[in-house]
């Protein structure tokens, strides 16, 4: 029996893969949405919590989890907003709101010295910003070994304009436009709508994203009785004794307003309300009657941005872009190499584990919430056995 475009049977996989990632300790618990064809089903096993009041509460559709870096997809989309009512071009440089990022200079050698610079190229765009081009982002080096690693890591994040201004300071990696680089780019962003649309951050997401959609629970902190929902995020690695470590609980630095609202990665959000961000793009931009962008800046920005030799010399290892590329605060799949999302599918994980993939020749929305540091590397064997068991209960 077929159950929107799933086999029933082949589909009752899934909750079986999610039990067992509870049962072996791994995670106290874990939800699941698959979305095909109309149909929507949400799996859940466990609870928020390995003990304390959430190893009571069960996990659901409306459990509160961190995001990690699926937060950038939704900035890339604030952004856009901003692009189709014309505040903000997409080639325009960012020079006359980010002052700071101005007049840039860039390392002769990307692991010298930080006084052996030369001038940048061509100012930063919005481009740039949004396909992570700026010339600056993470930098994985052992400490002590690459002066730029080193400054990057101690920037400190008091106030948006105080980043800011510390980043501005520093010397690009990289020419703007030369490489690809992670995580960055998105905090930029986040800035940038700030300034634009003066308001905050975070009120800017909420105008132009969350309240179109119904994202009453996506916000960059979690309070009052909502708090119950949050779930508990534990370190990658246990204890010596065995026992999972808190990374954060509840009441932890996600339950007070945040300083600086960050864009690479500080949102957090439920199932289904992420679920309502993705469908809408799977749309075409429109969710429930609420057009949040046109269906041509959805194609825009999940399209592949970067070019051959971008992709020839960024990414974390080398291959890196073989099989995907990066659109406008997102992935992109260039090449279908296992049972999984096909060529043009987009989406992005998270640092707990949360990931999520839109794959438009499927009619499909997939998407994975727990909370385990390291937990979203798509490398993970676990995440191979995901994406195997979903694509085999396709049925149509």
């Amino acid at each position: 029996m077929a159950v929107g475009g799933f086999s029933s049977r082949r589909l009752a996989r899934v909750q079986g893969l999610l039990e067992r990632h509870v049962e072996s300790g791994f995670v106290p618990g874990v939800v699941a949405v698959l979305a095909r064809h109309g149909e929507v089903h949400i799996e859940s096993t466990g609870h928020l919590a390995f003990e304390g009041p959430g190893s009571r509460t069960p996990m659901a559709g409306d459990t509160i989890f961190r995001l990690g870096s699926m937060t950038k997809p939704i900035v890339a989309v604030c952004a856009m907003t901003l692009v189709e009512d014309c505040t903000l071009r997409l080639d325009d440089p960012v020079d006359d709101l980010l002052p700071e990022l101005a007049n840039m200079t860039v390392l002769v050698d990307p692991h010298g010295p930080l006084d052996d610079t030369v001038p940048a190229a061509r100012p930063i765009t919005l481009r740039d910003v949004l396909d992570g081009t700026l010339g600056t982002g993470m930098v994985p080096a052992e400490p002590g070994t690459v002066p730029i690693a080193d400054a990057l890591d101690a920037l400190v994040y008091p106030s948006p304009d105080e980043w800011i201004r510390q980043l501005g300071a520093l010397p690009l990696v990289h020419q703007p436009g030369e490489r690809w680089m992670y995580d960055t780019a998105a905090n930029v962003a986040g800035v940038l709508i700030a300034r634009a649309t003066g308001m905050s951050f975070g009120d800017a997401v909420r105008e132009r994203v969350c309240k179109p959609l119904g994202m009453t629970d996506t916000a960059f902190s979690v309070g009052g009785e909502s708090i119950g929902r949050l779930a508990t995020a534990y370190e990658r690695d246990n204890a010596t004794t065995g026992e999972p470590v808190v990374e954060d609980a509840p009441d932890g630095r996600f339950s007070r307003p945040r300083l600086f609202e960050s864009g690479g990665g500080g949102l957090v959000s439920t199932a289904q309300d992420y679920l309502a961000f993705a469908s809408a793009l799977l749309a075409g931009g429109t969710y429930g009657g609420e057009r949040v962008l046109s269906r041509p800046a959805v194609t825009l920005m999940t399209s592949d941005h970067l070019t051959p030799a971008q992709k020839a010399v960024s990414g974390f290892w080398p291959g890196y872009f073989d099989a995907i590329s990066w659109g406008l605060g997102m992935s992109v799949r260039t090449r279908r190499t296992h049972l999984g999302p096909s060529v043009g599918s987009y989406g992005w994980p998270g640092f707990y584990g949360t990931v999520w993939y839109n794959d438009p020749a499927e009619d499909l929305t997939a998407m994975v919430f727990m909370q385990r540091a390291h937990a979203g590397d798509q490398r993970l064997p676990m995440w191979q056995d995901f994406w195997t068991t979903v694509y085999q209960a396709i049925d149509d």
